[in-house]
Formats: structure tokens, sequence, C-alpha cells
């Protein structure tokens, strides 16, 4: 296993459309157990794989509780995942790995049905609700290319640019 980079906006390849994996090898094992490791350490509850920087339809994704005991964490792989229906609205506070010094509300579902494959390739087909859906969710996005504040007003989104830029002039 080994920690990746995690790739931060505005890089590009955050806006990509991520590609269905059609090979199931040890080569995507090990993919998964790096994104495993680096979510944890950053520390985050979800990861897609072009937030470092390959452009494959997979996420790894934290399905402990809120507040899991020590050295109790466990997480689940979703290969090509789909999202088939969403029932009912909830805000919540969201956060990511790749939108440096931003948080704020977002509209989600709160319930949604998920079908993927697993590291095998197997199928998966199952309900997710409250929070593991958020994280699922907001995963997928990640896939199509959509970032977390692309569901925020304009007004929203704007004001946090202008943020971003100060930050990364202050960086250089």
């Amino acid at each position: 296993m080994a920690l990746r980079t995690i790739i931060t906006y505005p890089h590009p390849v955050l806006r990509q459309e991520a590609e269905l994996v059609t090979v199931f090898d040890q080569e995507l094992k090990n993919l998964v157990m790096d994104m495993a490791e680096t979510m944890y350490h950053a520390p985050g509850v979800g990861l897609a794989a072009n937030q470092i920087g390959i452009a494959r339809q997979v996420v790894v994704v934290d399905r402990s509780p809120a507040e899991p005991a020590e050295n109790t964490r466990t997480y689940i792989t979703l290969v090509n995942p789909v999202i088939s229906e969403g029932v009912g609205r909830v805000t919540g506070e969201e956060g990511c790995l790749s939108v440096i010094d931003c948080y704020t509300t977002v509209v989600r579902f709160r319930k949604i049905h998920v079908t993927a494959q697993d590291v095998e390739g197997n199928p998966l087909e199952f309900d997710a609700e409250d929070r593991y859906a958020r994280i699922i969710q907001h995963e997928v996005d990640h896939l199509r290319g959509t970032l977390f504040i692309d569901r925020l007003s304009p007004l929203k989104r704007t004001l946090y640019k202008r943020k971003l830029k100060k930050i990364l002039q202050e960086q250089q």
C-alpha cells in the first residue's frame, strides 16, 4: 500500500468523466488499497479515483459510524457505481479533500439505491441512508466530474473561487 497525492481544485482531472472499469485484476486491488490508505490518512470518509489523478470509476467509502472506536474503521469499494433512485431531501454540511478550505451545506437525497461492482467484479446492490448515502452521492459526483461546490448558489461559488485564488497566491 502507498499513500497517493490528493489532487485539488481547479485541476482538470476533477472535471473529467471517469472511465468504466472493465478489468478486475491485482492492479485494481492495489489501487483500492492505496485509495483507502490515502483516504484515512487525509483524513476523509470517501475518495474517488480521479481525486488521485486516475479517471476510473472507483470509489472507496468509509462505512464506520460517525464516531468509530479506535482501529475499527471499515470501508466499501464501489466500482462503476450507479445511483438509480433517490428519496427524500436532507441538508447537511460537506467538505472535500479536493476542495481546500471549503465547508458548506449541500442538499442531497436522504436514501438512495446503489448498484455497483466490488473489486472482484461481483455485482453489488443495496440501499443507503443518511450519512452513508451522502458520502456515496458525493463520491459518485466526482466520477461524473461534478464537485460539491457545483451544488452551491452562484454567489457562494463565486465567493469560494475568490477565496481560493487568494489561498493559491499565498502558497506561491
